[in-house]
């Protein structure tokens, strides 16, 4: 027999073997998922059914300093608010802080994920400082990261000036890890939609959102791991709107009071010690993680001096409503995710996308190639597979590659390590680097920027936010992060092979390969005709998730 036909014959061989490896794959996956569906518990009364008042965001016309400092500027530049971007993790955690200190009536935080690490204790401690003044504190937390809640948060919650809730909870601080992983399959409906939002708000007058979550490796604080993020703070008007989307989830019948999952009984002496406790952690943490300069000057100061930075522009703010995740249906249409479509499709000269988690699927891919066939320049910063600490969504987001390129998009992915980069900010670090940010630039003049990814979890599954600015300056600053952040010491650029590229891969006897990386080193040009630096564990782990059929869940 010809080796040319044994060598066909193998392949239709190992290629029904593939075949049959994933529908082994599928069926038990969805035997599992439909076996989880029967055997459901029935669900929890809804969070109204509870002893749980219903509040509200203090009037944005109620006197306080922060509004007495703005009332000016407000007036001086109509229908606008102002920004500022917050791109280092120290930036983002002192400005944090500098909220908690100039609420003087209330502080609301929602967040999808919040650690009660060294930093996590730090902006707790902030929150517990506001509230021992008079501050009402609201806090709402996703469920699905939410930890350590029979401690430090639980003692916070018996404040009579701090409630917290959890959204979407799909356990209780009494069940243990087997009862909590049984509610992951008992209850995957719920499960996997998941409130994603993040904002912080004081006196209904500032307000910062953006993507980052509550938790060291948000603010260059973590010896492991650096998430490279971006926020904005946002002062004045549009700041209403972002109160209003507060109270809706708050409000929400998915919003469940923290004592109702946690049933231990504080005593006072309970919050003494927890009070006790984040001071102590003050004292010992503030200034080696650079969590008090900002509070030399009060933020209402600064704001009246026009010493904080701030850039007016029109704005728009857009968020999903609970009604996502508390009743899904087939025909909800994202708000933030319709407005940015909108943008895109709008862009004439050049569209800027930075998106850690990015899956485009074969309508993404579509929108590009109708971009770039009109002189659309579109370039897209993501994760390497080395740097993303999402292996599955690396998954569903690789076999999108080739067809980006060959629509004439430019393609960055953003390396574990910038030993060469920036020496500090977003793009800037020594340790293990992750890109978390979500960011959106068109035409340098608009800048998105909120807590959503290019996926389709965020446009069908999680709850998220989005400011539209409509800012030369701004969208010019994140532009220019976004040049820094695609140089090649800081990210890899994935091309298509050429044909000498190709030429000499089989002059080596080395596999064929459709993508290269490039990036510069030590000042040395370097070429991969693999995921580099992802190592054997993390390409097998890519390998298996693109054998299941999960895209809609990345």
């Amino acid at each position: 027999m010809p080796r040319h036909q044994d060598q066909q014959e193998a392949t239709q061989r190992a290629t029904q073997r593939d075949k049959r490896a994933f529908s082994t794959v599928r069926h038990l996956f969805l035997l599992a998922c439909a076996t989880a569906l029967l055997s459901a518990c029935a669900d929890k009364p809804p969070a109204t059914a509870f002893d749980r008042p219903v509040t509200h965001a203090l009037p944005a016309s109620d006197a306080t300093p922060l509004r007495t400092a703005l009332a000016p500027l407000e007036a001086a530049h109509r229908d606008q608010s102002g920004f500022r971007v917050l791109s280092s993790g120290t930036d983002a955690l002192q400005m944090r802080i500098a909220l908690a200190r100039a609420a003087t009536k209330t502080l609301d935080m929602q967040y999808y994920i919040a650690n009660e690490d060294t930093t996590g204790k730090l902006l707790l401690g902030a929150a517990l400082y506001a509230a021992d003044h008079g501050v009402r504190v609201r806090m709402l937390v996703d469920d699905l990261n939410f930890k350590d809640i029979d401690r430090l948060m639980a003692g916070l919650n018996s404040h009579d000036k701090i409630e917290i809730r959890v959204f979407n909870p799909f356990g209780s601080a009494r069940e243990n890890l087997v009862q909590r992983t049984t509610n992951v399959f008992t209850q995957i409906g719920h499960f996997t939609r998941r409130m994603h939002n993040k904002a912080m708000i004081a006196d209904n007058q500032l307000a910062i959102v953006g993507g980052r979550n509550l938790g060291d490796e948000y603010f260059s604080a973590s010896d492991t791991l650096q998430f490279r993020d971006l926020d904005v703070l946002a002062a004045g008007p549009i700041t209403a709107d972002i109160s209003a989307s507060f109270d809706d989830y708050w409000n929400s019948s998915m919003a469940y009071p923290l004592r109702v999952l946690n049933k231990q009984k504080f005593e006072a002496k309970k919050l003494d010690e927890t009070r006790d406790e984040l001071r102590q952690h003050w004292r010992t943490n503030a200034d080696p993680y650079n969590a008090k300069p900002l509070n030399a000057t009060p933020l209402a100061s600064q704001i009246a001096t026009q010493q904080l930075g701030l850039t007016w522009a029109r704005a728009e703010f857009k968020v999903d409503v609970p009604e996502k995740i508390e009743h899904p249906s087939p025909d909800y249409v994202s708000p933030p995710f319709k407005r940015l479509g909108e943008l895109m499709r709008d862009a004439r000269k050049d569209l800027l996308v930075v998106s850690p988690y990015f899956v485009p699927h074969e309508a993404g891919v579509k929108a590009v190639g109708q971009l770039t066939r009109r002189g659309v320049r579109v370039a897209i910063l993501t994760n390497s597979l080395a740097a993303t600490d999402a292996v599955a969504v690396q998954a569903g987001y690789s076999p999108f590659r080739v067809p980006l390129l060959k629509q004439g998009a430019e393609l960055y992915e953003f390396k574990p390590q910038q030993q060469d980069g920036p020496p500090a900010g977003f793009a800037g670090s020594q340790s293990r680097a992750s890109l978390h940010a979500k960011a959106y630039v068109i035409d340098r003049q608009i800048l998105v920027i909120g807590s959503m990814n290019l996926d389709p979890r965020s446009a069908n599954l999680n709850t998220e936010l989005a400011l539209v600015i409509h800012s030369p300056p701004l969208a010019a600053q994140v532009a220019h992060i976004f040049d820094l952040t695609t140089k090649p010491e800081v990210s890899y650029r994935v091309a298509l092979a050429d044909d000498a590229q190709v030429a000499h891969l089989r002059s080596i006897g080395a596999p064929s390969s459709p993508l290269v990386w490039t990036d510069v080193e030590k000042g040395a040009r370097r070429t991969y005709i693999f995921d580099p630096e992802a190592g054997l564990y993390r390409n097998a782990l890519t390998g298996l998730f693109s054998l299941l059929p999960v895209n809609a869940e990345l």
